[in-house]
């Protein structure tokens, strides 16, 4: 965990370096997990997510982004529209820090310097790694037995506006396709690997987890060369 940390600070600190305009800012909200456990709605919050966003307003058009994201990812199949699984009584929590770097896409111009299009709709993209609690059911509830290092692949959507001359808000959904079937206990590996007694629903079918809420950033530095003709 410490080595994710160092890494993820590098992240940041490089985006920090290098940049010319950029944002710096928290990301507030929610998170759900789309597995084997629980709802099956995609956009589910269900549990506090918070976090810091830095961004390089390379253009108009476009910035690259880094984000630095912690949760403690639940599931019940109480919450379930499925009979089975609100019968079956299964609950997980899990912890999940997820460090993720990728590139966003405006759909209007969003000059910052400028308020005469004050608003626009964005997606974004990119990769992720996250530490999460290895997991596993017992007696319908979740037991940790270690944590893991893994990839994802982020992809979202969202809407922002200036509320001043450095001040951004934003409203984001962010679904990332987890490189791992255990975020929900479900499927779990290496110690357990031979306990398949403890494995259920389908085991061939990765994970998804869901970000939504706001972001809220400070801009600052030297113009883009975008903004000085």
């Amino acid at each position: 965990m410490r080595q994710f940390l160092v890494c993820s600070f590098m992240v940041f600190s490089s985006f920090a370096t290098f940049s010319q305009t950029y944002e710096l800012g928290v990301f507030v909200g929610g998170s759900n997990i789309i597995g084997d456990v629980g709802s099956t709605n995609y956009i589910n919050p269900n549990s506090f997510a918070i976090g810091g966003v830095i961004k390089w307003d390379k253009s108009t058009r476009y910035d690259f982004r880094a984000s630095l994201t912690y949760t403690k990812l639940r599931a019940d199949d109480a919450n379930s529209d499925l009979p089975s699984r609100v019968e079956r009584g299964f609950k997980t929590q899990a912890k999940l820090l997820e460090a993720s770097l990728g590139m966003e896409f405006n759909f209007f111009d969003f000059d910052l310097h400028h308020f005469s299009k004050p608003a626009t709709p964005y997606i974004f993209g990119g990769i992720s790694v996250f530490a999460h609690d290895k997991i596993f059911i017992r007696n319908n509830e979740s037991s940790d037995y270690g944590n893991r290092i893994t990839f994802a692949i982020p992809m979202g959507v969202g809407v922002k506006a200036k509320l001043a001359q450095h001040a951004i808000v934003g409203f984001e959904v962010g679904a990332r396709y987890a490189f791992t079937d255990n975020l929900d206990g479900s499927n779990p590996i290496k110690e357990l690997a031979d306990r398949e007694d403890l494995k259920f629903g389908n085991i061939f079918s990765d994970d998804w987890y869901v970000f939504t809420g706001i972001t809220i950033t400070y801009s600052f530095g030297r113009k883009p060369c975008y903004s000085c003709y």
